[in-house]
């Protein structure tokens, strides 16, 4: 088992609400771009939330910045808040509106989130080596994360 099949490599794309309460995520090996694992991101947050709308905007960092994203974001009337990468559209930084820097503040849910997922020891010393395993552990932390707010 290689390190970008589990162990340090792996990374934790994460979903959450805006009060912080993660919806779902999706497990990648560490050498794997974001913009890939976007629409099963999308997939996954959907599904554990059946009856639910689409959000009215989407806060993402500059990983999962990506022209094919940004127009499935807008196809979907979702607004899009991420920034665009140095090398991105250096001619006409606005050809898809203008960035809200306030609104990417609020971003900050989600890396409070990690956060929290992190203070789990089990999470944050990686002592699962199959990633079924690890997946499981971070949903059992996601329930008693639900279960904290809820009580």
């Amino acid at each position: 088992m290689g390190l970008s099949h589990g162990g340090i490599g792996t990374k934790l794309h994460l979903v959450t609400e805006g009060n912080g309460l993660p919806i779902g995520f999706v497990l990648t090996v560490g050498n794997r771009n974001e913009c890939p694992t976007f629409e099963p991101l999308m997939r996954v947050a959907k599904r554990c939330r059946p009856r639910c709308r689409w959000p009215k905007r989407l806060a993402a960092d500059k990983g999962y910045s990506a022209d094919k994203l940004r127009l499935w974001l807008m196809k979907r009337h979702i607004d899009v808040v991420i920034p665009m990468r140095d090398n991105e559209h250096v001619e006409d930084r606005n050809c898809f509106g203008r960035f809200d820097k306030r609104a990417y503040r609020q971003r900050n849910v989600v890396e409070r989130c990690v956060g929290w997922l992190k203070n789990c020891r089990r999470i944050c010393t990686r002592y699962e080596k199959l990633a079924v395993n690890f997946q499981a552990m971070i949903t059992l932390a996601m329930i008693m994360m639900y279960l904290r707010q809820h009580l």
